[in-house]
């Protein structure tokens, strides 16, 4: 007879390399969606980009509360972003 482990050392590291198996199948799913979450936030800060291009172009350089949308204009020289800020909690 050859060398062989027992049915039940085996029938264990079968069952920790389905389990190993499973677990790196999820880590592929998860860093799959990570990827495209990566995507989604490019687009959505795309998109606010052009926003505050299009704001400042209408108001100049301000500050936007965004509780109630007023806005305060930004007197310095060296400010020549759109930026917003929460209002108080």
């Amino acid at each position: 007879m050859s060398n062989m482990i027992t049915a039940e050392e085996l029938k264990t590291i079968k069952e920790q390399q389905t389990e190993l198996g499973g677990i790196i199948n999820q880590i592929g799913q998860l860093e799959t969606t990570k990827h495209a979450l990566l995507h989604k936030i490019a687009g959505v800060n795309e998109g606010i980009e052009e926003t505050k291009k299009q704001l400042e172009d209408k108001y100049g350089s301000i500050s936007i509360n965004l509780e109630d949308g007023s806005y305060e204009e930004v007197e310095s020289e060296d400010a020549k972003e759109l930026s917003v800020v929460k209002g108080e909690d």
